[in-house]
């Protein structure tokens, strides 16, 4: 650690996405944390972007709108190919030597692809259509991929109940959840 440098760290951050029958949910939790105290408790992780596509973050919130904004200029090159932006997003990451040092992920999302995309180079598309990241993301997955075997509830339910068992588990989530749908 540097000199100076602090040793708290952020916490906070749980997103998850679901895509089913064509239908795609993505949703966060609103808490941001440093240490052991809670920073912001309405924090908005998800959004939607032009043409019909959406995207959540997990980690450092400045490195996270960094990524974000590249990756809406890659979806502009490659004319709304989601798939294409995303490779083309973690290719950008990995080889530049301002974007390695950037600590976040980020779940991208339309009708036909959840992806997670990662600092490493990592473009993940579940198998089973569901992604969760950051603090309480092991939860929300567990109760995400519970719900989608053994209910036939939408996207936007699923992700919303799984946020509330995040929320119920873990400390650096809350139930101040936002979620965002192409239905």
């Amino acid at each position: 650690m540097a000199s100076g440098a602090s040793s708290l760290e952020f916490h906070g951050t749980t997103v998850v996405g679901v895509l089913r029958g064509g239908q795609v949910a993505l949703g966060g939790d609103g808490q941001v944390s440093l240490g052991q105290t809670v920073l912001k408790a309405s924090a908005l992780k998800v959004r939607k972007l032009k043409g019909e596509k959406l995207a959540g973050f997990a980690g450092s919130t400045a490195d996270a709108f960094a990524l974000l904004e590249r990756f809406e200029g890659k979806l502009e090159e490659h004319k709304g190919n989601l798939r294409r932006a995303a490779v083309e997003l973690a290719k950008l990451w990995r080889t530049d030597r301002m974007l390695r040092r950037l600590e976040a992920m980020l779940v991208v999302a339309d009708r036909e692809a959840l992806i997670l995309i990662t600092g490493n180079g990592d473009v993940l598309e579940p198998d089973d259509g569901i992604v969760a990241v950051g603090s309480g993301g092991a939860y929300a997955l567990a109760a995400a991929r519970a719900l989608s075997k053994h209910t036939g509830l939408a996207p936007k339910a699923i992700v919303t109940e799984a946020l509330k068992e995040a929320a119920a588990i873990c400390v650096y989530t809350n139930e101040r959840i936002v979620v965002e749908e192409l239905a």
